[in-house]
């Protein structure tokens, strides 16, 4: 393939990434980065070869026979429902405040927006030993939208988070038994978060506080080793770095009356983020000629994603996340049925990193259980076709969190917001697969 031609489906690939809107992991994370992984529930990738695995380990291209390119789509599709359960708000109203129901829509249906994730990769014989990869991803990316009167909108109506992750790789075989790989990310981020303002009197309409922000191209970086212990056993490791976004915007607060006057801006503001690290481990096993078992454990750094802190002259705002550290289990089964047939299946707990106490209505998240079925049809000697379905049952969970707003100031309101949460998904992948 020539580079011109490369660098077309690149392009093309980063394009269709913008569109990518929906976490269907834990919190925030797509991990729908591979159709061919998604029938197993994503459970041997990092022991998996092909460029189909770049994303989980930068070593699964070393020592290629040919060429190869990997292109998938999925369409994630979400049925949630966030109910108020009590929430008040107190304003600072003498003798003792004066604390009245939050108010407003008591049930929001449907706030996790659905979504359609693409996702490309390709990886390039050097020689019998060296390869190069590149794979473009979408793996942070999350929406939720409530309407201007839901009960959730003095802590979040629309919050929108978007990544664009570029990857590049090399990979290299060591023995028949080593592989390596190394792998630095470009990965540019966009977001939008907004809610409502309460006025001092209940009288009066809400105000509203916006931020959008554009990031600049951070980096980051990726390590894996896969070690061939025998013929029929791989073991795969991989770890993939945090990267810290500094997002450039615009910070608007408007509708704010009163002693709330002064608060009203339209600046300039930097928002700053950081994306969690990522470690896995995992392990295929070709039982026989027919069936291949597949297992893998991955560790996530949540806690990096601790607060989100946005400044503008004069102010800092701080909001803060306080998420935990995650580990996810899956295991799954591939089996060959004959030549041009092989089938999948997988099961995949993912636990929320998202606090029990302090979990906000942006994400609105709750432990998952992830069950998958796949296949892949070998159409040619060259192109393979992928195609999964997965299901998605979040537990049911409770949004409770309290917070001060206008704190440090006379007019501090204390909103205590209460609420329960419950869901489930179902996500379509396919994908095509082709060597030359």
């Amino acid at each position: 393939m020539s580079i011109s031609r490369i660098s077309l489906a690149a392009g093309v690939a980063l394009v269709a990434l913008a569109a990518a809107s929906q976490a269907s992991a834990a919190a925030f994370y797509l991990q729908e980065q591979s159709v061919r992984g998604a029938g197993r529930a994503y459970s041997g990738e990092v022991a998996d070869r092909g460029a189909a695995s770049l994303w989980w380990n930068p070593a699964s291209i070393a020592g290629l026979d040919k060429n190869e390119i990997y292109a998938g789509v999925h369409l994630v599709q979400v049925d949630s429902q966030v109910n108020d359960r009590g929430s008040t708000l107190t304003r600072p109203i003498p003798p003792a405040g004066l604390t009245t129901p939050v108010g407003g829509d008591r049930i929001a249906g449907g706030p996790i927006n659905n979504g359609v994730v693409p996702n490309f990769a390709g990886a390039f014989r050097v020689n019998d030993k060296l390869a190069l990869g590149l794979s473009v991803a979408a793996p942070f990316n999350f929406t939720t939208d409530y309407n201007s009167n839901s009960w959730t909108r003095y802590d979040a109506l629309k919050s929108n988070l978007k990544t664009i992750d570029v990857n590049g790789v090399v990979a290299y075989r060591v023995n028949d038994m080593l592989d390596l790989g190394v792998g630095v990310s470009a990965q540019y981020t966009d977001a939008e978060l907004s809610s409502a303002l309460p006025n001092l009197s209940p009288l009066l309409p809400d105000g509203a506080s916006s931020l959008k922000g554009e990031g600049n191209w951070d980096y980051g970086w990726n390590v894996g080793a896969q070690f061939h212990a025998t013929p029929t056993l791989t073991i795969g490791a991989s770890y993939r770095s945090k990267i810290k976004h500094d997002l450039d915007g615009k910070v608007l607060i408007s509708g704010l009356v009163g002693p709330l006057a002064g608060s009203n801006i339209n600046t300039k503001g930097v928002a700053n983020i950081t994306t969690p690290w990522m470690a896995n481990l995992g392990a295929r096993w070709q039982v026989n000629d027919k069936t291949t078992l597949n297992a893998s454990v991955s560790r996530i750094g949540w806690s990096e994603f601790d607060q989100i802190v946005i400044n503008y002259p004069g102010h800092t705002q701080v909001s803060e996340q306080n998420y935990k550290d995650t580990t996810t289990y899956a295991v799954g089964v591939d089996y060959v049925v004959n030549d041009k047939l092989t089938l999948r299946g997988g099961v995949q707990y993912d636990p929320t990193p998202t606090p029990d106490v302090g979990r906000t209505a942006r994400v609105p998240d709750g432990d998952r259980m992830l069950y998958a079925i796949g296949s892949t049809w070998k159409a040619t000697d060259s192109i393979s076709w992928d195609a999964a379905v997965s299901y998605i049952n979040f537990d049911d969970t409770r949004i409770n969190r309290t917070e001060t707003i206008y704190a440090g100031t006379a007019a501090a309101t204390n909103l205590n917001l209460q609420g329960d949460v419950g869901g489930s998904a179902v996500v379509i992948s396919t994908g095509l697969r082709w060597s030359f």
